[in-house]
């Protein structure tokens, strides 16, 4: 039977990652061009959308932990018993681990870009150009965020299902090296 608190704490854990990662994208940093006397140089607004994508990004690592040590990270432990949740959950675990290595390359690839600022001065004819994040990458992040935390949940359950009550093969199945 899985763990209704399990379940709970992933979810909050999902809910808050999402947020922090939506957050992070609507707080990009924005950079003006500013003239001094004989130059000009990129003036940036403050960087908080790189805490918040860092944020989201523990808040997801924690969720994932937690599912991976709640489940012995399908590989640790007794075997699963032989049934169709068995195949579910082992299809789960893969696009669970698919998604969350996605959602966290997103969300900490955008946390380094976003803290990224050019530190060079040009004079003032010519051209500066003033390096920004581009829309939408914090935005992957929190939908790959959703999806790590479907598919996790998903793979608890299947998991749980498939750990549950008693195999089908009462007797012992292996090869048995004794007399006949």
């Amino acid at each position: 039977m899985a763990s209704t608190l399990v379940l709970v704490v992933v979810f909050v854990f999902d809910l808050v990652a999402f947020a922090l990662a939506v957050a992070a994208e609507q707080r990009r940093t924005t950079a003006n061009v500013a003239h001094a006397t004989s130059f000009k140089y990129c003036e940036y607004d403050k960087d908080i959308a790189t805490g918040l994508g860092v944020g989201s990004f523990l808040f997801l690592v924690a969720s994932q932990a937690l599912i991976m040590v709640a489940s012995k990270c399908l590989c640790c432990g007794k075997p699963l018993r032989p049934s169709g949740s068995r195949s579910c959950a082992i299809a789960l675990f893969i696009t669970c681990w698919v998604c969350f290595v996605i959602a966290v390359s997103c969300l900490l690839g955008a946390s380094v870009n976003n803290a990224y600022h050019t530190r060079y001065t040009v004079a003032l004819d010519k051209p500066i150009s003033c390096e920004k994040l581009r829309r939408g990458t914090f935005g992957a992040g929190a939908a790959f965020v959703v999806l790590t935390g479907i598919f996790s949940e998903l793979y608890y359950v299947g998991y749980s299902r498939a750990n549950d009550g008693q195999g089908t093969y009462t007797r012992d199945t292996g090869v048995t090296m004794g007399n006949l």
